[in-house]
């Protein structure tokens, strides 16, 4: 069984992200054209004698990070390990920043502690964590970097050095009493170079409502954000200021012309372009969860459940969880998973939406939400579903392999990449809260 829950987080500004269409492409044609889809891949995966990570023979790992250790700054390792992203740090060592998926009930875990001045709400145990790895795949320091959050799932990358985390949550003081202080459902920016708690700043103006993924135009600066609701919208956010979201900007939404509020969870031809136009968001920053309900009044499209998003050759690619399918007694959606995919036009006026891949086969994608593409051109997807979890690799040649599994629980993979010079992965099994450096001869696969 091939579930996973990883079609897209981390932004693919790097050129390994101009090559990702072609194995999801390669493999929806084999699986529609009946042709084999499995691959051997790195081979047979050997139990691990420690429990924790199975991998193929001649792969290694190091475990650290874990949940409860002691950090550099004096604190615990918070939980709920999430998405994450890997960047160039000076002599040759890896800068992570990782998210915590924290709520403010899972008390029995550590929070990610800062000072009161830098807590955005403290009751929220939520934010994230930077780790200095180096060049030996040893932890060199770690430290937290953003809290006083809420439910920090995933985010994206930036092109000017920094990780935008996103809350999946829209609580407020009004329908979380006693919860939270202020209201969720903010993105926060998080530089690299921060060697302590910055200052948990609202990005207001990209939008309140339950943010799942960002992926940057390099080219132009604009923000395209997805939505984790089933009646969710696909937006964009026009800064007044390249490279400094905290300046404004205008919040939009996709509208596809000739179909205004379009239901997009099936009945769309995959493989066919349709011209855009966007629909501005005159309230980003509502005191309930009516940003989508905006956009839809004024034609958007709605995307069931948009995860995660990424770039590459100028083109996006976004996942939707629950598309693909409608239950015709309820109408509600209980669909596979789709991929669609976003070109910009010219002048940022418009530009084409396509449904790219949508196979309604649970053995070729199942609830896809994030992926990582190697800079050897393979896809890895975490899983998220039933039973075993697994690192799932997608060949350019469009066929699947398992590359690693979770041995210590059913809990998820989450926050895969790779290191800037692409020799290490990086990941996370969520619960019980453990990071991963994984090594070993990506070219024999």
């Amino acid at each position: 069984m091939v579930s996973r829950r990883e079609f897209v987080s981390l932004v693919g500004a790097s050129a390994a992200g101009a090559v990702l269409v072609s194995p999801l492409k390669a493999l929806y044609a084999r699986e529609a054209q009946g042709q084999s889809i499995r691959s051997r891949g790195y081979g047979a995966l050997r139990p691990d004698p420690n429990g924790l990570l199975d991998l193929p023979r001649g792969f290694q790992y190091r475990a650290f990070s874990r949940t409860g250790d002691m950090m550099s700054d004096g604190s615990l390792v918070p939980g709920d390990h999430d998405g994450m992203a890997a960047f160039a740090g000076p002599r040759d060592t890896t800068i992570l920043i990782r998210n915590h998926e924290l709520s403010p009930d899972e008390v029995t875990k550590p929070k990610v502690k800062a000072p009161v001045d830098k807590q955005y709400d403290t009751l929220s145990r939520g934010g994230t964590t930077t780790l200095i790895v180096g060049s030996d795949r040893k932890l060199i320091k770690d430290y937290a970097s953003l809290a006083g959050t809420y439910r920090n799932c995933a985010g994206g990358r930036t092109p000017w050095g920094s990780w935008i985390s996103c809350e999946e949550t829209t609580a407020t003081p009004a329908t979380a009493p006693g919860s939270v202080l202020k209201m969720h459902g903010y993105n926060f920016e998080v530089p690299i170079s921060a060697k302590s708690p910055v200052d948990a700043i609202p990005l207001v103006a990209m939008g309140r409502f339950n943010h799942e993924a960002v992926a940057v135009d390099p080219k132009t600066g604009i923000v395209y954000e997805t939505e984790d609701q089933r009646d969710g919208l696909f937006y964009r956010f026009i800064p007044n200021q390249l490279g400094k979201l905290s300046a404004g900007g205008v919040l939009e939404a996709l509208k596809i012309k000739g179909r205004p509020q379009a239901k997009t969870f099936a009945d769309f031809p995959v493989g066919k372009p349709m011209q855009v136009e966007w629909v501005r968001i005159e309230n980003p920053n509502p005191a309930t969860d009516t940003v989508r309900e905006e956009g839809f009044a004024k034609g958007a499209a709605q995307f069931t459940r948009g995860e995660g998003i990424w770039y590459g050759k100028g083109e996006f690619y976004f996942c939707c969880t629950n598309g693909g399918s409608v239950d015709p007694t309820t109408g509600s959606t209980n669909g596979l998973g789709q991929v669609w995919r976003y070109v910009p036009g010219r002048t940022n006026a418009g530009g084409t939406i396509e449904l790219f891949v949508e196979p309604n086969n649970k053995s070729v994608l199942d609830s896809p939400d994030n992926i990582v593409v190697s800079p050897f051109g393979d896809l890895f997807i975490c899983e998220d579903g039933d039973g075993e979890q697994f690192v799932v690799g997608v060949t350019p040649q469009g066929k699947l392999y398992h590359f690693a599994r979770n041995a210590i629980n059913d809990r998820e993979f989450a926050g895969v990449c790779f290191s800037p010079g692409g020799r290490t992965m990086f990941v996370n099994i969520q619960d019980p809260g453990i990071t991963f450096a994984i090594w070993g001869d990506w070219r024999r696969g």
